[in-house]
């Protein structure tokens, strides 16, 4: 009997293990990392949340790049005729945390124009990997392997 419960609680962790790493992703697969666009808006809300970081903005369509522009294929400016939302998952908040960012580095936005570089999904909905937010005050947050950091010093 012992050995019946514990085969089937192994069986049922191996299931709940199996079914988590299958619900996670990797980045290239769900965005298409060899493209980079840029979108200017207004960041709306922000999730710190496990297992990524989630940030909203809302994107103005019409007018100068400042209203909704994004770049597109070959650096081509994109602008939007409906205001559209937007979602971008980033790094989970313990990788942020590790870098000295925190929850309120990305709050202070909310409400504020952003600029949000990142990898789009590869269905070309609404959603991308933020790779870069550069907030109304100038200040940015910028995703950089170890390598690209070494560079820039």
């Amino acid at each position: 009997m012992r050995r019946r419960i514990w085969s089937a609680g192994l069986a049922a962790g191996l299931f709940c293990a199996a079914g988590s790493l299958w619900a996670h992703h990797s980045t290239s697969a769900e965005f298409d990392v060899s493209k980079r666009f840029t979108l200017v808006g207004t960041l709306t809300k922000v999730d710190w949340v496990n297992p990524h970081i989630v940030i909203y903005m809302n994107v103005k369509g019409g007018g100068a790049p400042e209203a909704g522009a994004r770049t597109g294929p070959a650096g081509s400016v994109v602008r939007a005729n409906a205001p559209e939302e937007w979602k971008f998952e980033t790094n989970p908040p313990a990788w942020f945390k590790r870098v000295g960012v925190n929850k309120s580095d990305f709050s202070k936005g909310i409400g504020q124009p952003v600029t949000v570089e990142g990898n789009r999904a590869k269905d070309e909905s609404n959603y991308g990997y933020l790779l870069k937010i550069t907030f109304a005050d100038g200040n940015s947050l910028e995703l950089v392997s170890g390598a690209a950091a070494d560079s820039q010093k």
